[in-house]
């Protein structure tokens, strides 16, 4: 079985060989410093043989209450902020039927996600469509007291309960959270609900092979264990035993400081299959959060092509150089569409009868890449064999490795996010939280 694999664009000078071949030293040392947990951010390093680690039992486990799940709710709503709804959001996104939600008979529940905003019309909304129908709630957070998730957790389970009953409702409630401590954690005991442990050394953002992201993918009636073994496979091949010239994601993390050295502010996410799109939104949070510190880091940005082609195809083409561009390539689509024959002719296509829609696709990708390249844009390329769920563990395993090592080059801590909190002081403080009366003083200060 092939891997996925990592493309440097070398048409021009602005990625030399030699200048990526110079970072083998250091990249090969952030690695090992992640293995040996001697660098910042240390107590953070669950993720790192997380794959490996999980147990017959555990995935077990896990399929049997996605089971329960997906056998007595109609909807099943994922309560989660940020890391703990994106990863899974981006897999099931990705391997579902792009217009599943439109079949009347089911075999999964729809997944359904809240707790990621404060938007009162959405949560109206979506109040109004689970009226009458059975459906279940997967509440993830480490504290139970995040605010979005929180706030969106107690209006779900109050509903929950008027329409099922308290008591069939504590079957069809799944916490995932801390082990020991927290409002959460608190309430699942008091309540009896069934959970599964947030780690303490695992963060939201690199938590996606966890039951935060397991349950909701096994819920969604996806193959977690074929994930897990793609997420496996590429833990070895990113091993810190793994030598440079043979390790991808120390590669991609080299490739990117170095374009960062040079200029190149934002990196921009591309792909070309519109089921990608949520495994954009999932990696712009994993290093968005884990580089942008102490004034430094790189920009990630998304787009999805041709669509943006037709938007923002302008602005990377001929605006501003501090740009580069990583692809994600999917080679053999998992269904076949050929182009028809037309008589008329009127709209000049018939040059593309008998040939498949991928293939126009392809030569978009390949002519934007050149393109592109031609304008001043740096491309690499990470080249999936087929969309499937071993593929998308090699690829989430090979950003989280990647980003971890990227970060220490980078020279910041990757596993913390201090810049997170400033709003919420803010926030609380307008709300009139208790607790925080001298911040609400200084703001009405401010503010008056």
């Amino acid at each position: 079985m092939k891997d996925i694999q990592l493309f440097i664009d070398k048409t021009y000078d602005f990625i030399k060989p030699e200048a990526i071949a110079s970072y083998k030293t250091n990249a090969e040392a952030c690695n090992h410093l992640l293995h040996t947990g001697e660098g910042k951010g240390n107590d953070f390093l669950g993720w790192l043989d997380l794959p490996s680690s999980i147990t017959e039992e555990h995935l077990t486990d896990i399929e049997n209450t996605a089971k329960t799940l997906r056998d007595n709710c109609e909807v099943v709503v994922v309560i989660g902020i940020g890391g703990s709804y994106l990863g899974a959001k981006a897999v099931i996104e990705a391997l579902s039927n792009s217009f599943d939600w439109l079949q009347t008979e089911r075999k999964s529940p729809v997944i359904v996600y809240a707790g990621q905003n404060i938007g009162e019309d959405y949560l109206y909304e979506l109040q109004e469509m689970l009226k009458g129908k059975r459906f279940g709630i997967i509440s993830i957070s480490k504290s139970g007291t995040t605010t979005e998730p929180a706030l969106a957790f107690r209006l779900l389970k109050t509903q929950l309960e008027e329409q099922q009953g308290k008591s069939d409702a504590q079957k069809l409630i799944v916490c995932i959270t801390d082990k020991s401590r927290g409002a959460l954690r608190t309430l699942s005991t008091q309540e009896g609900y069934k959970t599964f442990v947030i780690e303490d050394n695992v963060g939201g953002r690199f938590s996606v092979l966890s039951p935060v992201g397991l349950l909701p993918i096994a819920t969604a009636g996806l193959d977690i264990r074929q994930l897990v073994s793609g997420a496996v496979r590429m833990e070895q091949q990113c091993a810190d035993t793994v030598p440079f010239e043979e390790n991808i994601a120390a590669q991609y993390a080299a490739t990117r400081n170095e374009l960062y050295r040079n200029g190149k502010k934002i990196e921009i996410l591309v792909n070309y299959q519109p089921k990608l799109h949520y495994v954009s939104e999932w990696w712009k949070q994993l290093y968005g959060e884990s580089e942008g510190k102490e004034h430094k880091g790189i920009f990630p940005a998304s787009v999805d092509f041709t669509t943006d082609l037709h938007s923002m195809g302008q602005w990377i083409q001929d605006g501003e150089r501090t740009i580069f561009e990583t692809v994600i390539s999917v080679k053999e689509p998992n269904h076949k569409v050929l182009f028809p024959n037309n008589d008329a002719n009127l709209d000049g296509l018939n040059f593309l009868a008998g040939k498949r829609v991928d293939e126009v696709n392809k030569m978009a990708e390949l002519g934007t890449m050149l393109a592109h390249v031609d304008g001043g844009v740096p491309n690499l390329k990470i080249e999936l064999p087929q969309l499937n769920e071993y593929y998308l563990g090699e690829l989430l395993y090979f950003f989280e490795k990647a980003c971890g090592i990227s970060g220490y080059i980078l020279g910041v801590n990757p596993f913390d996010q201090p810049g997170v909190e400033a709003y919420k002081k803010n926030m609380f403080a307008l709300l009139e939280k208790p607790g925080y009366e001298e911040a609400t003083k200084a703001i009405k200060e401010r503010l008056k």
